[in-house]
């Protein structure tokens, strides 16, 4: 017989043993948000899930339970084959423990496929990332990078990581730039994703001693940041990198790639268009029609963007900050490895 085990009990397993945790709901529901490093083994498709649904509001339940038999039976010699060839332990879940994941480690163990169950599926991982973020005491010291649009915060940070510095990529967990082109390009995570994430990157770096992370706003893109991150980032240690325009335009070329999504970007601007003045903002669409993009960057960022980073950062005034004036991210990388290296 299969075995449940609780979300605790699975964390705990983790720590020991390579896990495979699998996620049997639909495709779209996967999709929309699952357990982390999982991966997805349908036990219906999302048109089959529909179907079924459909069948236990208007009809019955139990017409609802006949179909999904009729469906998985017929598909069941594939449907085992694919957890036959993972090795290793295997854990599977669904909405919230019920009837997928029930019916999936069952049939498994049938046929000799040792399989745990997370009781409470999805749903009691949820309560339990809301749980843990409501209730975070974060304690590494924070140093907090700030600059301009265009200084390769970001960059900075992905390179500082792959070095073993500690980082909490809040942009990559939203999988949003945190601007009006922020999206473009990107798959953009929701809110139970960007939480998720967020919460195994907290318990993964709560030993160390610091961490870096960008300073955000409150909002990245439609994600919404925990209060303590917010906290966080004001208490910190603030980190201003300091850099030319003309970098910060190649560097902005070369993040957002505007040549691959052009009408995207035109489109963006637009909704912005009225907040800057009528002569700039005319010039600026012209540049992006005519693949002038350098020119229109520089422009949006002196008279668009510089203007209102100025104001959200005028709170830090009277705030001590670390101030690196660099050419390029690769001395921006140099400068802030040697400020860490000199606190040990």
């Amino acid at each position: 017989m299969f075995q449940d085990i609780t979300l605790e009990e699975l964390r705990a397993l983790q720590e020991k043993k390579q896990m495979t945790v699998i996620d049997v709901r639909a495709p779209s529901e996967y999709r929309d948000s699952t357990l982390p490093h999982c991966i997805n083994i349908p036990f219906f498709d999302d048109q089959e899930r529909a179907e079924i649904g459909t069948l236990y509001k208007q009809t019955s339940v139990q017409a609802a339970k006949d179909r999904g038999l009729e469906i998985i039976s017929a598909k069941l010699p594939t449907f085992i084959k694919k957890f036959a060839t993972i090795q290793g332990d295997k854990v599977v879940f669904c909405w919230r423990g019920g009837m997928r994941s029930r019916t999936t480690a069952t049939v498994l163990s049938l046929m000799d496929i040792h399989t745990y169950r997370l009781v409470g599926g999805y749903k009691a991982y949820r309560t339990w990332v809301l749980e843990e973020l409501e209730k975070h005491n974060f304690k590494p010291k924070s140093y907090v990078i700030h600059g301009n649009t265009g200084t390769g915060k970001t960059n900075l940070l992905h390179r500082l990581k792959a070095q073993g510095y500690p980082v909490l990529d809040l942009e990559g967990m939203a999988g949003h730039r945190g601007s009006i082109f922020g999206q473009i390009g990107l798959h953009a995570n929701n809110q139970k994703t960007f939480d998720s994430l967020l919460l195994e990157d907290l318990i993964t770096l709560g030993p160390s001693p610091y961490v870096l992370f960008e300073a955000e706003s409150k909002r990245i893109g439609k994600i919404v940041m925990p209060p303590f991150m917010a906290q966080q980032k004001e208490t910190g240690t603030q980190i201003w990198i300091d850099m030319p325009l003309q970098s910060r335009v190649q560097q902005i070329l070369a993040d957002y790639k505007p040549e691959q999504f052009k009408e995207e970007y035109i489109a963006a601007f637009r909704n912005i268009k009225s907040q800057i003045h009528i002569p700039v903002a005319v010039e600026i669409e012209r540049n992006l029609q005519a693949d002038l993009f350098g020119e229109a960057v520089a422009l949006l960022l002196e008279y668009y963007y510089d203007p209102k980073y100025e104001h959200s950062t005028n709170q830090y005034e009277d705030i001590e900050k670390i101030v690196f004036s660099v050419n390029n991210v690769d001395e921006a990388e140099a400068a802030v490895i040697s400020y860490l290296n000199s606190l040990t």
